[in-house]
């Protein structure tokens, strides 16, 4: 050990460089599987403590997509009638309607009640969080999400004027401006993405509108509009919680075989890992680049050794004068390849957590992913340093092959 650690010393330039490039690709590799398994932890629990949604007969994909992720279309509305059926429900505890349709700047409209703001979770059960003002308590109030906030730079009392349709182009509600009322704490999911309005005032900007186009007339105020009372026709989907979590096939078998309409009620958790299994392509991807890095680094070292081959004939040389056998001259630059990579190995780690307290902030407020640090690698990442370990050993069986099989004579012999 003492030979190898003085043979690595005399050679400390090429062999910290070789470390450093092993610690940075080992931290690459553990940082995308790190991020990785958290983003895929964030993404299934995008809704939290929702047992059904439920909404015209689509895909379950297509319908998570547009009920949670506010993406695509819906296929269908489902009525006023099928709503206040499942609310009624013995088995239901309560109920969240959505209606979906309108936009604002690229950024969907999402009819809702006010309970959503107290009944709605994401990640581990974490509740809904106002940054500035509260939830709608006028009719045309709007609370909006933490990401719509900043990109337009929107505070609590401003006036937004809300699209007709999905398509920002199109004919503007102007006739009835919004004012927000709150805007909520960032959650790293899609409620960052919406503007929050109650159904009453959905149905309250479309009264005048006739198959998308706007008719003449219509410029009562919001006073006026107060004054009367908005019931919505149609729906888009709804969330549902239960009672009792037993009873949920239960209930979602006599929401799919419901006869007045055609409904779809999904387990939130199971469409989202079917969508995420439709996303893993580009989670490879990306743990095949991170391992490209990694495989690049060992062949780093693979070079620097072989490099060094010609400079340290004597050496060999003279280790096999005073008595070393070839098994010897093996297992030295066997020994140094395995000091080098265990030397990488750990500072790579060290790099990683560095890496992570610096950036959980700012992952933390931009993307809404919880970065864990730990004091020790998990038993996922023992096993990737092992086997990053085990393979850099085994390259470096090369160059050692090659030193073993050099005679003494080879060693003393001047070229030319």
């Amino acid at each position: 050990m003492t030979l190898m650690l003085h043979s690595l010393w005399n050679r400390r330039a090429a062999g910290m460089l070789c470390v450093l490039t092993i610690a940075l690709s080992v931290a690459l590799l553990l940082g995308v599987e790190r991020l990785r398994g958290e983003a895929r932890q964030n993404f299934l629990q995008t809704v939290s403590g929702v047992d059904l949604i439920v909404g015209a007969r689509s895909h379950p994909v297509q319908l998570l997509l547009y009920s949670v992720f506010h993406l695509g279309e819906p296929t269908q509305d489902i009525s006023w009638q099928s709503y206040q059926r499942i609310v009624a429900h013995p088995q239901v505890a309560w109920a969240i309607p959505f209606s979906l349709g309108d936009s604002h700047r690229g950024y969907r409209v999402v009819g809702t009640a006010k309970d959503y703001f107290q009944r709605f979770r994401y990640g581990q059960g974490k509740e809904l969080a106002f940054q500035n003002g509260q939830a709608f308590s006028n009719l045309l109030d709007t609370v909006i999400g933490a990401e719509v906030a900043e990109r337009l730079e929107y505070r609590v009392g401003e006036s937004i004027i809300v699209s007709h349709g999905t398509v920002s182009a199109m004919a503007q509600h102007d006739e009835h401006p919004f004012r927000v009322a709150g805007i909520l704490e960032r959650t790293g999911t899609p409620v960052d993405r919406g503007v929050y309005v109650s159904l009453e005032a959905i149905e309250a900007i479309h009264q005048n509108w006739r198959s998308g186009t706007r008719l003449p007339g219509d410029g009562r105020s919001e006073a006026q509009l107060e004054a009367e009372r908005f019931v919505p026709v149609r729906i888009t989907s709804v969330m549902v919680g239960l009672k009792a979590k037993p009873a949920v096939f239960m209930v979602q078998r006599a929401l799919n075989t419901y006869t007045a309409e055609p409904l779809t009620a999904i387990m939130p958790g199971v469409a989202l890992q079917q969508l995420w299994g439709l996303l893993s392509m580009v989670e490879r991807a990306l743990f095949a680049a991170a391992a490209c890095v990694v495989a690049v680094g060992l062949i780093g070292m693979m070079s620097v050794l072989l490099a060094t081959l010609n400079e340290r004939r004597r050496e060999m040389a003279l280790l096999r004068a005073i008595g070393a056998t070839r098994l010897d001259v093996f297992g030295v630059m066997l020994g140094e390849a395995a000091l080098l990579v265990g030397f990488g190995t750990v500072l790579g780690w060290l790099l990683l957590q560095m890496a992570l307290g610096l950036a959980e902030p700012m992952v933390s407020s931009a993307l809404g992913v919880q970065l864990s640090w730990q004091l020790l690698p998990t038993r996922v990442e023992c096993g990737w340093l092992g086997s990053i370990w085990l393979i850099a050993c085994s390259i470096a069986c090369l160059p050692a092959w090659l030193a073993m099989r050099r005679s003494v004579a080879d060693g003393i012999t001047v070229r030319t």
